[in-house]
């Protein structure tokens, strides 16, 4: 049996907009490349069939991918589960650095969904997995390369 792999609405949403995009424009684009480029004759030394060949070998390549993804892809939407305080897949968490009192906003999406500069972190990440099952209020040790962080959790919301 395949394993499930979570993934955020959004998320799927992203995949599915990338894989109508590849299959609609990149492909066509790529076939019509090719047949131009066969038109030029000799195939052995002709850079353009080569370039177009190892464009469709990429993309076909990213569609597959995709679809497989898709196709694993347990879909969570956090905002129809009710409001808790705990922390789950796709829920968004408000952590204070103790020592710094720093705040930061983190979602805890899908590994093909994270994207540190949106705030967007891996569940398999440090903190995620630190974070999983623990509530507002509680405090958290997350082991980073720069040596353990203290985080309370000020928020949970489920957006």
């Amino acid at each position: 049996m395949t394993q499930k792999v979570p993934m955020t609405v959004t998320g799927a949403a992203r995949l599915r907009a990338e894989l109508q995009e590849l299959k609609t424009v990149a492909r066509p684009r790529i076939i019509a490349a090719i047949a131009e480029a066969r038109a030029h004759g000799d195939l052995k030394e002709n850079a353009e069939y080569h370039a177009a060949r190892e464009q469709q070998s990429f993309t076909e390549g990213r569609i597959a991918e995709i679809e497989s993804k898709l196709a694993r892809a347990q879909i969570i939407d956090v905002t129809t589960l009710p409001p808790s305080d705990r922390v789950i897949f796709g829920a968004t968490v408000l952590l204070r650095e103790v020592e710094s009192e720093e705040e930061r906003r983190y979602q805890i999406v899908g590994e093909d969904e994270s994207d540190l500069r949106e705030g967007k972190i891996s569940l398999k990440s440090p903190i995620a997995r630190a974070l999983i099952g623990k509530s507002t209020d509680d405090v958290v040790d997350v082991q980073t390369p720069g040596g353990t962080k203290t985080y309370e959790i000020v928020a949970v919301q489920y957006l």
